[in-house]
């Protein structure tokens, strides 16, 4: 649904962490954005849906369904169906995730597979998991389950293998998965008759970069990663295996302990932007040939900025520790304004366009 029909407002929804996931948010909510000012609020017609630990959401692609990592240690995906009026309400049981703290996911365009990345713990290694899609949407058994091995030289965040997200490429032909921990990006092939997954390439990243999420550009011939433990972005070159052609740090300030997180290319594929928890802000890029070029940074509207959303000429900003969401107008030049009077949206991590 690209816009309500009654006020031409986006609708869309936040994740947070809950009460049982280490936060105070209230799980799913319902908001809407007003494409003209860049305002923010609650849709009054759609009750919050207590979803545990909904560190991010996914959308199928034909149905009005949604899914949800449930990111705590006994780690499970729900499904939530969306009625006409927008009400959110749970489609079945939440499921094994297939690993502990599962934190990103993504639907097949065929609408038949739900693809998880989970983080794992200090112990349990990172994993990737498949699930077979029901016709109505709701999560059916799974079919596979890939584990990650793998560890870098930061003490404390790279003992053992972290899966981050799991992201298909334009082309819809590879499935690329983050792994903080290895210091490397996976490359899968998802066979569709089956829901198993068959490796491809490990792609190396730089030695306690820690690669934490991609985006790429519309061509699809090159992607960016947002580097958590090096506080930088990359670009690499990509067909099927990713080769890293530059690097730029990921903000300005030099004063601070920075770990980028949302990463987001824009579809004219010109202009990245990249969140800084610890900074605090959101930076913006050029990109000139396969060169990152800082054009601007400016404040994320609260505190440790999280997911990172464009949505009608803006970027939501999920600031999770200020419990704040804001939202930046994008320039035609790539640069970002100030936020707008933000919202306040306890522990929020992550927002998803409808």
């Amino acid at each position: 649904m690209p816009t309500s029909p009654s006020t031409g407002a986006i609708p869309f929804l936040t994740g947070s962490y809950t009460p049982d996931s280490g936060g105070d948010g209230p799980g799913i909510a319902a908001l809407l954005l007003d494409p003209a000012t860049g305002r923010m609020t609650y849709d009054d017609q759609v009750k919050p849906l207590p979803v545990s630990g909904a560190s991010f959401l996914a959308a199928h692609p034909s149905l009005d369904v949604v899914y949800s990592t449930n990111e705590t240690g006994a780690g499970t995906v729900s499904a939530v169906a969306r009625d006409r009026d927008g009400t959110l309400s749970p489609l079945g049981d939440p499921v094994s995730g297939g690993g502990a703290n599962p934190c990103h996911l993504t639907v097949h365009p065929g609408g038949e597979w739900l693809l998880t990345a989970n983080y794992g713990s200090d112990t349990a290694p990172g994993t990737v998991a498949v699930h077979r899609l029901g016709a109505d949407g709701r999560l059916l058994e799974p079919t596979d389950l890939v584990v990650h091995q793998g560890s870098g030289p930061v003490t404390g965040r790279q003992e053992g293998s972290h899966a981050h997200q799991v992201l298909l490429d334009p082309a819809g032909r590879f499935l690329l998965v983050t792994d903080l921990g290895a210091d490397a990006v996976f490359t899968y092939r998802l066979d569709t008759r089956t829901g198993t997954l068959e490796r491809v390439a490990v792609n190396p990243t730089r030695a306690g970069s820690g690669p934490r999420h991609l985006a790429f550009a519309p061509g699809g011939d090159l992607v960016f990663s947002a580097d958590e433990l090096s506080s930088t972005v990359t670009c690499h070159r990509y067909d099927a295996t990713l080769t890293a052609v530059s690097s730029a740090p990921a903000t300005t300030a030099h004063d601070v302990v920075n770990q980028p997180a949302g990463i987001v290319a824009s579809p004219c594929g010109r202009f990245v932007w990249v969140s800084n928890r610890g900074a605090d802000t959101v930076a913006a890029f050029r990109l000139t040939g396969t060169t990152l070029e800082p054009v601007g940074e400016v404040p994320a509207g609260g505190t440790w900025p999280r997911g990172l959303t464009l949505a009608a000429g803006h970027l939501l900003v999920a600031n999770q520790h200020s419990g704040t969401l804001a939202a930046l107008r994008v320039l035609d030049d790539g640069t970002l304004t100030r936020p707008h009077p933000p919202v306040s949206a306890p522990s929020v991590v992550c927002a998803l366009a409808l």
